[in-house]
Parts: C-alpha cells; structure tokens; sequence
C-alpha cells in the first residue's frame, strides 16, 4: 500500500515521539490548516490518556476544529475511544502502523 507523504510523515512523528520518549504509544495528527501534533501516552496515577487523546488534546487546544488524519503507532490496537475522538474531528478511519512503521 502506497501512503500520501502527508500520512507518511504523521506516521513518521508519531514513531519518533514513541521511540524518543520509550512509550508504549505514539501518536500524531493532521488539522484542517495542514498543521501536525504529535504526543504519547500519558501514565500517571492521577492521569491516564492515550497517545491520541493527547494528540488531538493538543491540536483542539491549539485551535484546531477538525482533522484530516490520525496515526497511531503501537504494538496493540487503537482503542474504541481512540477511535471514538478522531471521529469526532472528522476521521473515520485512524491510520495504524507497528514500531517499525509496517501499517496494520
């Protein structure tokens, strides 16, 4: 499967995020204006979000009002409220790929 360089580099961002900080997660998102975010996970005791929920936290924050991507780079699988954010900014289908970038 050929990706769009668009998907490619979130894709890029989210498994640089994931290796520079060892998470078990990285994820990256795409705006309407073009613009990227990318995050990991977060687990502390008092707060446990996913890769994406932080990513699209950061791009909503920033002013974003919907996306036209979402990568989640992992060894598991992007969760039902993983899914269910990015469909709420307009993404039905999240783009998954494994550590070493081989979409699932």
């Amino acid at each position: 499967m050929t990706l769009d360089p668009e998907d490619s580099k979130i894709i890029t961002l989210a498994r640089a995020s994931r290796a520079r900080n060892g998470s078990a997660e990285g994820a990256a998102v795409r705006d309407e204006t073009g613009r990227t975010y990318s995050a990991t996970d977060v687990a502390l005791d008092s707060l446990t979000l996913s890769a994406v929920q932080v990513a699209v936290a950061m791009a909503v924050a920033s002013g974003a009002k919907s996306l036209e991507a979402v990568a989640l780079v992992t060894t598991g699988a992007p969760s039902a409220a993983d899914s269910a954010v990015a469909a709420e900014l307009g993404v039905t289908s999240l783009l998954v790929a494994r550590p070493d970038g081989t979409l699932v």
